[in-house]
């Protein structure tokens, strides 16, 4: 079995969520916990940080590992999903795992799982555990991949749980409301383990937070409320902070939304040293300054050209795009060119209300799809979108939608990619 096999294997024996969406998602942890005691309790031999939140989770989780990258700790990193390759799942001081552990994997325990049938996200989270095991990480920090209370990273018993935000977002799981939502998340709060909340959305929210921490004697902060960002500036490429207990920073992650990102870091960083983890200044600077290149993170405010400045981003919510859309108005520009597409499990006509209203004018958008089953068709999206009174042209993939964009954009203009996680995924494989 090569490489390619063995991933072919993990995405046809256990269906990819991206692929197929609610089918693919399976409730409670028992496989989890069956895995979890045939590889005799990987997450056990290692410390662990908990990232769970709608929106920020990817910046968050990639940033706090490069930070303790930086202060010279082998660090295990598991996020999802991947945009360009599989291995980008599961790291180690930004090194991807290797292809050969991934055949080994499948090879050695393929009798298990054709038995017990497991989910491809309890496959790869397994793998994931038993790779930073046997790596002998010092710590490993673990995205949650849907919600919280029932994800089977929850496994874990971290030195701090992280909360990002709270937004509508795989609503038909975690529940149609934002107390509902925060619910599901708060189901990561953890005994006598600290959390931090990144974002104060609502009075009803943070109550759902504190009372479960209150429940499980968990001591809470809320980053917001800690102030520790005085001052930020912002510029295309970088975020510029003053803050109260680390000086001057740069951050090599854009957008407006890593302000908010910023703040839970640094309070995150400021909960881990209570905690008795040594984590320097210049940690912290470093793991900022160049959490891209020591991660491999992509896809956030991700430059990837110039004259016209070409942008990309993962953000594919209500909350996520919101903050993308504010920011792109700041920027100088004759005319913003979309190229844009979701997915159809999505709040696809609460987006487009939210562009219509937010979208920097003049515009032209170049509608596409994405090369996975949940991708919704170019001409439905269309379709709903000229309901919103939002007119563009279809492109049956992305990479057609970037020629034309590319093609009718003058230097002084501005080209974004972006809708889907997936549609980003797309555009990076046409480039890379």
């Amino acid at each position: 079995m090569n490489y390619s096999q063995a991933v072919q294997y993990l995405y046809d024996s256990a269906p990819l969520f991206q692929n197929i969406g609610a089918a693919a998602y399976k409730e409670g942890l028992g496989n989890t916990l069956i895995l979890d005691a045939h590889f005799s309790h990987p997450h056990r031999k290692y410390r662990t940080i908990h990232v769970g939140g709608t929106n920020g989770k990817g910046s968050v989780s990639h940033t706090l590992a490069a930070i303790l990258q930086a202060q010279g700790y082998r660090v295990g990193l598991y996020t999802s999903p991947h945009l360009v390759d599989f291995r980008e799942r599961i790291r180690i001081n930004g090194k991807p795992i290797s292809q050969q552990r991934v055949v080994e994997f499948v090879e050695q325990e393929c009798n298990l799982f054709d038995t017990l049938h497991p989910s491809f996200f309890e496959l790869v989270t397994a793998l994931a555990f038993q790779y930073f095991a046997e790596q002998q990480v010092d710590f490993a920090v673990i995205e949650v991949g849907l919600g919280g209370r029932i994800d089977c990273t929850n496994i874990i018993q971290p030195e701090l749980s992280i909360i990002t935000n709270i937004s509508f977002d795989h609503v038909q799981f975690l529940g149609n409301t934002l107390p509902k939502i925060a619910s599901e998340k708060a189901g990561i709060i953890k005994p006598d383990t600290p959390v931090c909340i990144g974002e104060n959305i609502s009075a009803e929210v943070k109550t759902v937070f504190s009372q479960k921490a209150h429940e499980v004697g968990a001591p809470i902060i809320f980053a917001e409320d800690e102030g520790e960002i005085l001052q930020c500036t912002t510029n295309n490429c970088t975020m510029n902070y003053e803050t109260k207990h680390f000086g001057t920073l740069q951050g090599a992650l854009a957008g407006l939304c890593q302000e908010k990102n910023t703040a839970t870091i640094l309070t995150s960083v400021l909960l881990l040293r209570k905690c008795g983890i040594n984590i320097s200044d210049e940690a912290v600077k470093k793991g900022m300054e160049e959490v891209t290149t020591m991660t491999g993170l992509m896809g956030r405010w991700q430059i990837i050209g110039h004259n016209p400045l070409t942008i990309c981003d993962t953000a594919h919510n209500k909350g996520g795009l919101s903050y993308i859309f504010r920011h792109l108005s700041t920027l100088p520009h004759r005319r913003l060119h979309l190229i844009f597409g979701m997915v159809s499990d999505k709040d696809v006509d609460g987006v487009l209300t939210m562009l219509y209203s937010l979208i920097p004018k003049p515009y032209s958008i170049y509608f596409t799809q994405a090369s996975v089953g949940r991708a919704m068709p170019v001409e439905e999206i269309c379709k709903r979108a000229s309901s919103h009174n939002l007119c563009g042209t279809a492109y049956s993939n992305v990479a057609f939608a970037y020629a034309a964009a590319q093609e009718n954009a003058s230097a002084d203009d501005i080209i974004y990619i972006g809708g889907s996680t997936f549609v980003v995924a797309d555009m990076l494989k046409s480039i890379l």
